[in-house]
């Protein structure tokens, strides 16, 4: 696994960053060498908080934590991305395993368009990525895995594009388009 450490308002030691490739080589095992883990560690007011991502095979791995001491963060971070694998182990192993990166990824299109200056709301981040074939259920498990309300993914059984999202009560719900 590749890692790279980042310091945001703060230098690091040469201690911690021997900690967290410690920490992080653990999970070699589950994501094989071509995994990359970004690890930055930023420092406001008294608070250090300490984010994880890893990236394997199209998926991402997410992991923040905010404590008084960088490596009391560094430690929960790391047990919140064990928690996450232990908790969806055979789900993730099914999945990594099983396909290759040429099939995981689905060709990105764009479309051209001029956006009207006029109107009243502002994009103010935007993001593209590769959008996966995957079922329903694996769309809600990286969705929580992100931590997001919402996750967009290329349906398996029908291979349109639909969107899973976590609703008020708890529950999920699916947008697919109509044909």
């Amino acid at each position: 696994m590749k890692i790279t450490i980042t310091g945001r308002k703060v230098n690091l030691r040469d201690s911690f960053k021997e900690r967290v490739n410690k920490k992080l080589t653990k999970f070699d095992k589950v994501f094989g060498d071509d995994a990359e883990a970004t690890v930055t560690v930023t420092l406001e007011k008294d608070r250090k908080t300490v984010e994880i991502t890893v990236r394997s095979k199209g998926y991402i791995y997410r992991a923040e934590e905010t404590s008084s001491d960088m490596d009391d963060a560094l430690d929960s971070a790391v047990d919140h991305l064990s928690r996450q694998m232990r908790k969806n182990k055979t789900k993730l192993s099914k999945r990594i395993k099983a396909d290759s990166a040429a099939q995981i990824f689905a060709p990105i299109e764009e479309e051209g368009g001029a956006v009207d200056e006029e109107l009243d709301f502002q994009i103010v981040r935007s993001k593209k990525f590769a959008v996966m074939p995957m079922s329903i259920d694996e769309a809600v498990l990286q969705m929580n895995m992100l931590g997001h309300q919402f996750y967009m993914f290329r349906n398996d059984f029908s291979n349109e594009i639909n969107v899973v999202y976590r609703r008020k009560d708890g529950n999920y719900g699916l947008i697919e388009p109509e044909n």
